[in-house]
């Protein structure tokens, strides 16, 4: 059998008002922000889990429950870090990131290269690792009509050791 493992990872956040929005970390002047029990960034979220589902280690739902007081408003990026610590636990390195933001609006162009150093960082991997894309959907849909965005990744994960391999 072979010691790559694939990911992916989808989530979903209804943008308000009174909340910053927060992409792969970094904080995004716009009118609303995305709701949520954490920071609810909805890319990091998505990492998370293509990272937690290649690795066979649940969701972020099961890992850092809602309902636990401890994970409200904390960063995702702190999140994404005790999965990096868990991928390290069960013999994993991340070989790449290939990620998809899906907003009708701000545009993130300019923001993308502090995402990948932010997720990078993170998970103690090189920024060249990872790669954030965004898209529209054309006025069509909650995130085409504003009231909400989505984000995919998708992951490459390789077992380096067999120590606590699954």
């Amino acid at each position: 059998m072979t010691g790559l493992r694939i990911g992916h990872g989808y989530d979903v956040h209804r943008l308000v008002e009174g909340r910053k929005l927060i992409l792969g970390g970094v904080e995004i002047p716009w009118e609303r922000g995305l709701l949520g029990h954490s920071d609810a960034d909805v890319l990091t979220h998505a990492v998370m889990d293509a990272l937690t589902g290649a690795a066979r280690l649940g969701d972020i739902g099961k890992l850092f429950p809602d309902t636990d007081p401890a994970y409200a408003g904390i960063s995702s990026l702190l999140l994404l870090e005790r999965v990096g610590a868990l991928l390290t636990e069960k013999g994993f390195a991340v070989v790449n990131i290939d990620a998809t933001l899906l907003a009708q609006a701000p545009k993130v162009g300019p923001y993308r290269p502090e995402m990948e150093r932010n997720l990078a960082t993170a998970l103690g991997i090189a920024p060249e690792q990872v790669n954030v894309k965004a898209t529209t959907e054309e006025g069509l849909g909650f995130t085409g009509d504003g009231s909400g965005m989505a984000a995919h990744a998708v992951v490459l994960l390789e077992q380096v050791s067999k120590r606590d391999a699954l």
